[in-house]
């Protein structure tokens, strides 16, 4: 039985289908994540803020808010991550405020002010 070296398959097309895609763009995702860590650092920080009049130790909360939102995006799940970082920062925050407050209770005590 001899093979033959070439065979022709007779070709048939169907119909021509077409079809659209539209892509979701990636920025769209990331915008909604923004907002969404936005809202959420607002609600926290609103919340740690709600006892805090001194304006030094307001604008130190915010800084906290604002690092540890920036860290939380250098992970996969920021809106997971941010709550924990926020925390620790405004912890850290708050003890050096109150390490601040008694140094300076020390020194005017020395300095006899």
């Amino acid at each position: 039985m001899k093979l033959k070296e070439t065979m022709r398959v007779p070709a048939r097309f169907g119909p021509e289908t077409g079809f659209e895609v539209r892509p979701s763009p990636a920025w769209l995702a990331r915008k909604e994540q923004e907002k969404k860590l936005e809202s959420l650092k607002s609600r926290l920080l609103d919340d740690s803020m709600a006892d805090v009049w001194e304006p030094e130790m307001r604008r130190f909360l915010s800084s906290s808010a604002n690092e540890a939102a920036a860290m939380a995006w250098l992970t996969g799940y920021p809106l997971l991550v941010f709550p924990g970082l926020f925390e620790e920062k405004a912890a850290s925050t708050l003890r050096r405020m109150e390490r601040q407050v008694e140094i300076r209770q020390r020194s005017r005590e020395l300095l006899g002010v």
